[in-house]
């Protein structure tokens, strides 16, 4: 009966602006992160509206929860919605705690090449965008999720070089606990991002 009536019923398609709504927060952050990065001189300033966004972020999901739990007919399968916008959600919050540790740690410079480990970052969030835009209609959908992937790997081979670097190169322990833990933080961005992608994957092939 179940089936039939989600053949017969309009489904929500509400769903999808939101969902847009919220990737469109997560890469506002992400740009706002590298900009941060690279123009280091208010970092308060740039965290702060990263800690804005992030809080849009929140009542945003909770709004898709709410009315997922509000929603008889869904586009498509619930658990799917809930998943997808945990996981976005998920990518916001590292971003914003990249951004935190950045501050907490009275960081005054910039490591060399944390930058690029945060515009690969950006570029997952660019592409989360993308994908989210044609989630209804599926249009090149998966080429976005392929590259997601290639970059979480460009970003594990970056974070382990630096890694590497900062025990070989950097003397004070402290310096090394700090840029580690950021170093981490922003990898595990990206690992959050391809879990996003891998969603974004399941829920193309189930509608394929």
């Amino acid at each position: 009966m179940a089936g039939l009536l989600s053949k017969i019923l309009p489904r929500d398609q509400s769903f999808f602006s939101m969902f847009v709504d919220l990737a469109e927060t997560v890469n506002e952050a992400a740009n706002a992160l590298v900009e941060m990065l690279r123009d280091f001189n208010e970092p308060e300033r740039h965290a702060e509206k990263i800690k804005d966004l992030e809080h849009k972020g929140d009542t945003i999901t909770h709004g898709l929860i709410t009315k997922l739990n509000q929603t008889f007919i869904t586009p498509f399968d619930r658990e799917d919605i809930y998943m997808l916008s945990s996981r976005i959600d998920d990518v916001l919050d590292f971003i914003d705690a990249a951004a935190k540790r950045l501050v907490l740690y009275q960081v005054r410079q910039i490591r060399p090449g944390v930058l690029e480990l945060a515009e690969i970052l950006q570029l997952s969030a660019a592409r989360i965008l993308d994908a989210i835009r044609v989630l209804d209609k599926k249009d090149h959908i998966l080429d976005d999720c392929i590259e997601i992937n290639r970059l979480e790997n460009e970003a594990d081979r970056i974070s382990r070089d630096l890694i590497a670097q900062l025990f070989t190169k950097e003397k004070d322990p402290v310096e090394i606990l700090k840029w580690k833990e950021i170093i981490e933080v922003l990898e595990t961005g990206t690992d959050k991002a391809e879990d996003v992608a891998n969603v974004i994957e399941a829920i193309t092939l189930k509608g394929a």
